[in-house]
């Protein structure tokens, strides 16, 4: 997805990180925020990734207010490692919201 060699919709995509929405959401609104640089889980990232991850929370609360959730409130999540419930090793944040969610786990 992040190189182009699978096909994907983009809601966003600003050149270094792009969002599509989940094919299995867990709220009414569900969309990934994804870098293009390949970093496999939260764990690997570092000091020098900081304006990306920077650049991905930017994104998520731009979308959120374009898809109505900011006011009412949403969540951003990354899941690291299998216990975390990560599955694909690409980083990705998740935002989620139109629904009330409650407390994690």
């Amino acid at each position: 997805m992040a190189n182009g060699t699978i096909p994907v919709e983009k809601v966003r995509d600003n050149g270094g990180v792009f969002a599509l929405r989940d094919i299995n959401p867990r709220a009414p609104t569900h969309v990934l925020i994804i870098p293009r640089e390949h970093i496999p889980s939260m764990r690997d990232v570092g000091f020098e990734h900081a304006p990306l991850i920077s650049d991905m929370f930017e994104m998520a609360n731009d979308l959120a207010i374009d898809l109505g959730v900011s006011e009412s409130g949403y969540r951003l999540t990354f899941n690291v490692g299998e216990d975390g419930g990560q599955s694909i090793y690409h980083l990705h944040l998740h935002l989620m919201g139109g629904a009330k969610l409650g407390p994690e786990a």
